[in-house]
Formats: C-alpha cells, structure tokens, sequence
C-alpha cells in the first residue's frame, strides 16, 4: 500500500490542472476544518467549497469498483469505513457551512473542471 499515492494522483492532477487553467486558485490535500483531521484534495478557502477526487477501489465506486480476490473480508470492511467516513466528512463539513464537491475519478474532468468552476463562482457572487 506504500506505493499508493495520498494526493497528487492522475485524476486528481488532472482536475487541478482544468480548474488552474480556467482561473481559479485553490489549496491542495487541504484540511477544510483545521480541528478536522480530514483533508479535501482542492479547498477554495474563501468561497468554502472542499473537492474529493474519490478512486473507485478505495472509496467503492458503483460502477467500477472490483472485489478484492485476497483478503475479501478485509477490503469490504475497508471500504465500507471508508464509505461510512466519506458521508460524516460530508455532513460535518455541510454542517460548517461547506459546499462539499465529490467526484469518482473516471469523471470526464471537462464536467468536474465546469462543476467546480460553478461552484465557487456561484459562492463568490454571493460573497459579493
């Protein structure tokens, strides 16, 4: 599991890569809520919007996700913990005030790049 990589995947580095281009500026494997030991892969701090690019194996992805053949018992517990983890990051930070992004990583990042753009765009006028 060392070579798995926390943050500065492909997917993710993919998205950074849109939303940079598109204008916006953002902080990276960012804790949203410094007591929250939870990090988001973008934060735009000022407009509150946390993006998760989730994998499909580790966050159990509807479409994609594959059993794991060695060690099953281990891997569904894990993602369902993950899963479960997933959701109370999201109450917890919608519960702050947070617009909380989630994405799977074989999203078309031309969507994701819009979705987010919109988002904190959206915020930004309302700060406004």
């Amino acid at each position: 599991m060392q070579g798995n990589r926390g943050r500065d995947t492909k997917p993710e580095m993919a998205v950074r890569r849109g939303v940079h281009a598109a204008g916006l500026r953002f902080r990276v494997d960012y804790r949203p809520i410094r007591e929250l030991n939870r990090r988001a892969d973008l934060v735009f701090t000022r407009a509150k919007v946390a993006v998760f690019v989730d994998g499909c194996f580790w966050h159990g992805c509807p479409t994609h996700h594959k059993v794991a053949k060695s060690n099953a018992a281990f891997w569904a517990q894990k993602v369902a913990r993950n899963r479960e983890r997933d959701a109370e990051t999201d109450r917890i930070l919608s519960d702050a005030g947070w617009t909380v992004i989630r994405v799977w990583e074989h999203d078309p990042v031309d969507d994701v790049v819009n979705l987010i753009v919109a988002s904190v765009r959206r915020d930004d006028c309302e700060l406004s």
